[in-house]
C-alpha cells in the first residue's frame, strides 16, 4: 500500500433506507418510541452498515494489536518495556482480563503482534511484527511511513480475514506499554490543543509521573511543528504500530462492510487518524465507552461519537469493547423477538 492508494480509497455511504426499516421495526415494538434510546439508533446503524433489517452479530471478535513503544526510555511509564511480551504471552493463554471478559460473550480474541520488542515470536499470536517497537520519538521520528503503511495494511487485511471467517462484529484492542504517549502526542497534534489537555495517568502514574510525560510531549511536538492536517506525518512520527494497525482495522470495517465496536482513547485516536485519512470511515464505528484519559473526550466530540458507557475505564485490551458487546447482546434480544402492543391486545383478550 501507497499513500496515493491509501488517500484514493472510496467509502461507500451505509443504506439509509436499511436504516429507516430498523428504526421502523423497533418503532413497532410494545414499548416507549426510542425506549432503548442509543441502542436503538446503534442497530439501525448496523442494518446500513450491513445492508439489513436481519442483525446477526452472533460471532464476534477482538482485534488486539500488540507493539512496544521507543518513548519509554523517557521514563513516562509506570511500567518497563517487557511488560508488553508478558501481558501479549499471558492473551495468548487466554488469561487477561478482555479474554476471561471476552468468554462471557463468546466473543474470540484475536492478538496480533505487530511491532513487540522481542526476538523470539510469541507462539499462538498472529504474527504480522513489522518491527522490533518504535523508535523514541523524542529523539527522532518514531516509524517510516513505509512502515506505517505496512501496519495500516495489516489492519485492513485483518478485517478482511474477519469478514471470510464469518465474522460479523469486529472491535478494536491494544497492548502495548507507552501507547497513552503516543495517542496523547497524537491527539495534541491532531487537534492542534494543549498537551495537559490531553494527558492523563495511563497505568497509574503520579502526578510528577504526568508532568514528565507532559513536558516530553511538549518538546517533541515543538521539535516536529506538524499542521493538523499532516495525518499520516503525525501518526509516523509519534504514534505507535498498535495505533497504525488499528487505524486500519477501522479502514477495514468501513471498506468491507463490518461494523467496529471502538473501545478506549488509544483506539479513539486509531478512528479519528482512519476518518482524517479516508472519510466516511466514522459511520462504520460504534463507540463503546468514554475513557477517564482526558483525550478522550476531546476525540469523541471531532468525531462525533457518543459512547453509551461512562464508567471511568481505563483498562485497555479492548474490555470496554467487550463489554459493549453484552448490551449489544441484550438489546438484540428485543429486537429478535418481539412483542408488538396487537400481541398484548390479544394476550389481554
Amino acid at each position: 500500500m501507497t499513500a496515493e492508494t491509501l488517500s484514493k480509497l472510496y467509502i461507500d455511504r451505509p443504506d439509509e433506507n436499511i436504516r429507516e426499516n430498523v428504526k421502523n421495526i423497533w418503532d413497532g415494538i410494545a414499548k416507549p418510541l426510542k425506549g432503548l434510546g442509543q441502542f436503538e439508533t446503534i442497530f439501525a446503524q448496523i442494518g446500513a452498515i450491513t445492508g439489513t433489517t436481519h442483525i446477526d452479530i452472533s460471532k464476534k471478535a477482538v482485534i488486539v494489536m500488540c507493539a512496544d513503544n521507543g518513548i519509554v526510555e523517557e521514563g513516562v511509564t509506570q511500567y518497563g518495556q517487557e511488560m508488553t511480551s508478558i501481558i501479549a504471552s499471558s492473551m495468548v493463554m487466554k488469561d487477561t482480563s478482555v479474554c476471561k471478559m471476552a468468554k462471557v460473550t463468546g466473543a474470540d480474541i484475536l492478538p496480533v503482534d505487530i511491532g513487540i520488542n522481542r526476538d523470539n515470536e510469541i507462539g499462538g499470536m498472529i504474527q504480522r511484527n513489522i518491527a522490533h517497537g518504535t523508535r523514541n520519538f523524542k529523539k527522532e521520528p518514531a516509524m517510516s511511513q513505509e512502515d506505517v503503511l505496512k501496519a495500516i495494511e495489516v489492519g485492513i487485511a485483518m478485517v478482511a480475514d474477519c469478514k471470510e471467517q464469518g465474522y460479523s462484529l469486529v472491535a478494536t484492542g491494544e497492548m502495548g506499554i507507552g501507547n497513552t504517549t503516543t495517542s496523547s502526542a497524537m491527539t495534541a497534534a491532531l487537534l492542534q490543543c494543549r498537551v495537559e489537555d490531553v494527558t492523563g495517568k495511563g497505568a497509574g502514574l503520579s502526578r510528577e509521573g504526568v508532568n514528565r510525560k507532559v513536558e516530553v510531549i511538549k518538546e517533541a511536538l515543538d521539535n516536529y511543528n506538524f499542521h493538523k492536517s499532516e495525518t499520516l506525518r503525525i501518526l509516523a512520527t509519534v504514534g505507535g504500530y498498535d495505533i497504525a494497525g488499528l487505524t486500519g482495522v477501522f479502514i477495514g470495517g468501513a471498506v468491507h462492510h463490518i461494523p467496529v465496536v471502538m473501545d478506549g482513547v488509544i483506539s479513539g485516536v486509531a478512528a479519528l487518524t482512519a476518518e482524517r485519512l479516508v472519510p466516511g470511515v466514522k459511520d462504520y464505528i460504534i463507540p463503546s465507552h468514554l475513557s477517564k484519559e482526558p483525550a478522550a473526550i476531546k476525540i469523541m466530540e471531532e468525531l462525533g461519537l457518543h459512547p453509551v458507557i461512562h464508567g471511568e475505564m481505563a483498562l485497555g485490551e479492548g474490555t470496554g469493547a467487550v463489554m459493549m458487546f453484552s448490551l449489544l447482546d441484550m438489546a438484540l434480544s428485543l429486537y429478535d423477538n418481539p412483542v408488538t402492543f396487537e400481541d398484548i391486545n390479544r394476550i389481554g383478550k
